[in-house]
């Protein structure tokens, strides 16, 4: 029998899944959470498993994390998502040690280890406009979608400032500015800044410690990438499929447990 580990991140607005095979990732699903989580969550299962051409038998472990993962009945494990980010980016990218993760309700900064374990950590407060679900307000403001609204924004050529960090009064405020002419391009290159501006406080309230990276749904924002890397005046790593980190890290976390009980058993 082929031994799998599968790791799901059930998030407020998208739900991932990774199955993996020892340290290797055989493939991997997303989708829209909808209302129904354990519904998601099992349709997660059954698409890497047929993409995979398993079984559910097959799965030596399962570990949800994520804002849904405690409605997982499949699962052996839950672990924290930010537990979860970790294990992921560092599995990826080994020289990470502080990592912002955008949310759709909240966005974390938190400090990892050469392990990948957590050390320590903040999240944003009540206020969407710290969080990914700012995007969203935005790009219904702007009638865009969401996943272009980032390469527009690198057109911007004229500075425009947002004046409030909150999401309500900043979707009142892209409201004005657009009536008032200003390009769509400016306008969410301003509201980048702004995001990336409460990311920094956030950060800065941390401590940040080299490198840095982002993850999250927002974290495929080219510019939102490009605000906090002017801000910040430095690269920002953006590991690849910044919004699958957690389900990987879930995964990875399912494997280490069966080779930890493997090992205990010995």
């Amino acid at each position: 029998m082929t031994a799998y580990y599968l790791g799901l991140d059930m998030g407020s607005a998208f739900s991932k899944g990774v199955l993996m095979k020892t340290d290797r990732v055989v493939t991997s699903y997303a989708c829209p959470t909808g209302g129904e989580i354990k519904v998601t969550a099992e349709r997660i299962r059954d698409e890497v498993l047929l993409k995979a051409g398993a079984a559910k038998q097959d799965i030596l472990k399962t570990v949800a994390t994520g804002y849904g993962s405690k409605t997982v009945f499949f699962a052996n494990v839950t672990v924290t998502d930010m537990s979860a980010h970790a294990k992921g980016v560092i599995h990826l990218c080994p020289s990470i040690r502080t990592v912002v993760d955008i949310g759709d309700l909240y966005s974390k900064v938190f400090r990892i280890d050469s392990q990948g374990n957590l050390q320590s950590f903040l999240l944003s407060g009540k206020c969407a406009g710290g969080s990914g679900r700012a995007l969203t307000m935005i790009a219904k403001v702007l009638q865009l979608k969401i996943e272009e609204m980032g390469e527009i924004a690198l057109r911007s050529t004229k500075k425009v400032e947002f004046s409030t960090g909150c999401a309500v009064f900043a979707e009142s405020e892209a409201v004005s500015r657009i009536a008032e002419g200003v390009a769509k391009e400016d306008l969410l290159a301003g509201f980048y800044r702004a995001l990336a501006a409460q990311l920094n406080a956030l950060a800065e309230r941390l401590g940040l410690e080299p490198d840095y990276a982002m993850v999250g749904g927002g974290a495929r924002n080219a510019g939102l990438v490009k605000a906090m890397e002017d801000l910040y005046g430095f690269e920002i790593v953006v590991p690849p499929d910044p919004h699958m980190t957690a389900a990987l890290g879930a995964a990875l976390i399912a494997a280490e447990t069966v080779r930890q009980e493997i090992k205990v058993r010995q």
